[in-house]
């Protein structure tokens, strides 16, 4: 069982995504913006976090960028999701520092699948 951040803006992401991760046994803990990911990062120490890439105050490439900055949190896997897929925009995610980036829908299976990926690696 993993501890989860989930950061969305959308309440019902954020409640889908925590039914597919309670049902594969996880611990979810969810903030509706960067600012407040970032201060549930701090706070938890969460072994993964799902970001959203679009968010008020702080974007998913933001929130990234300041995680890797940080001794303490750099080596927290980062998945990121989002309905923006072209080429050039999964690159930024990735170029901020994420370890992986799913785009919108997803499954259920898909995402237990990348938090079991990253959380073994």
């Amino acid at each position: 069982m993993a501890r989860v951040l989930v950061a969305d803006d959308e309440p019902d992401i954020r409640r889908i995504i925590g039914i597919f991760l309670r049902r594969g046994g996880h611990e979810v803990f969810e903030a509706e913006d960067g600012m407040r990911a970032m201060s549930l990062m701090e706070e938890l120490r969460p072994d993964v976090a799902v970001l959203d890439v679009v968010m008020p105050g702080m974007t998913g490439i933001e929130l990234t960028k300041a995680i890797r900055s940080l001794p303490h949190l750099a080596p927290t896997p980062i998945i990121m999701l989002s309905a923006r897929t072209l080429a050039h925009e999964v690159e930024e995610g990735m170029r901020s520092g994420a370890t992986m980036y799913l785009s919108k829908p997803f499954s259920q299976s898909t995402l237990i699948a990348a938090i079991t990926k990253v959380l073994k690696a």
